[in-house]
């Protein structure tokens, strides 16, 4: 169905929407300083100051231009999302302060963090985005890079030991402060108790990370299958990307070999989870 967009403004930062959508709730908060209208998750979500302090507002119950379903299914999903925040809290791991009923919807109140999304912009071939905040990550010392990588290792064993799987994960996932070398994890609303049946064909995520059984129909998800998301995001950070290569590899031939078991197609041929991984890495890296 065509629509023609609106355009909402909040503290003289416009944004836009499928339609008009009451929003005044915000400003007892704080003032608006910028607004992120561009999901397809069905969320709204803004940056705030308050006395001097930023924060982040994650809401759902309005209709973002580029969401398909509808507000009442985004709002479950959010209401979800905050106990997995609470449960998987960590510190690499963006710190939710509060959360509940927002307006016409529902709102997830986090800290803000000053990091740039590490998101590849697919419209330039790899490594060539001007000025992107990828480009300028991948431009950092191999050492830096590692320690980020270590990070998400070190957040993803937890969420297996808390008995989730990720899901969505990818590098819209990650921010990275270059100042103070800072790398946050801030989306994993998705994530689920493990282990789950895929339930819907091509799962929710970016197929530059995704494994196998993520596009196949009742196929099990595990921390088998965020062994793959893993071992892929390594060779995002500190390879090629999708070119798996050991000329385009950074990080030396022992970590290559880890990274490369990782994401084999066939599941029994992969670490069986991500603890198993992290410990292989680890092994490699000393």
């Amino acid at each position: 169905m065509s629509y023609q967009p609106v355009t909402q403004t909040l503290d003289h930062v416009s944004f836009a929407l499928r339609e008009s959508h009451p929003l005044d709730w915000l400003r007892e908060k704080g003032t608006v300083f910028r607004v992120f209208d561009q999901q397809d998750s069905g969320n709204l979500s803004f940056g705030i100051e308050s006395g001097g302090r930023k924060q982040f507002v994650k809401y759902a119950g309005a209709r973002p231009i580029r969401y398909e379903g509808t507000p009442e299914e985004a709002v479950a999903r959010l209401r979800e999302a905050a106990a997995v925040y609470e449960r998987l809290a960590h510190p690499a791991l963006v710190r939710l302060l509060a959360h509940g009923e927002a307006g016409e919807g529902y709102a997830l109140l986090f800290e803000w963090e000053d990091g740039e999304t590490l998101h590849h912009q697919a419209t330039y071939p790899l490594g060539t985005e001007p000025a992107s905040p990828y480009l300028r990550f991948r431009q950092l010392p191999i050492g830096r890079r590692r320690k980020a990588m270590e990070q998400i290792l070190a957040f993803h064993e937890s969420v297996e030991d808390r008995g989730y799987t990720a899901v969505d994960f990818y590098d819209g996932s990650l921010l990275y402060d270059f100042g103070a070398h800072k790398l946050t994890v801030c989306d994993i609303d998705l994530y689920r108790r493990s282990p789950f049946r895929n339930p819907m064909g091509r799962m929710w995520g970016s197929s530059r990370f995704m494994s196998p059984e993520e596009f196949e129909l009742g196929a099990p998800i595990d921390g088998v299958t965020n062994v793959y998301n893993l071992a892929a995001m390594a060779f995002w950070l500190l390879g090629g990307g999708r070119d798996r290569s050991p000329e385009r590899w950074e990080a030396g031939e022992a970590l290559y070999a880890v990274s490369s078991r990782g994401v084999q197609p066939a599941r029994e041929d992969r670490y069986p989870s991500v603890r198993s991984f992290r410990e292989a890495w680890d092994d490699a890296s000393s």
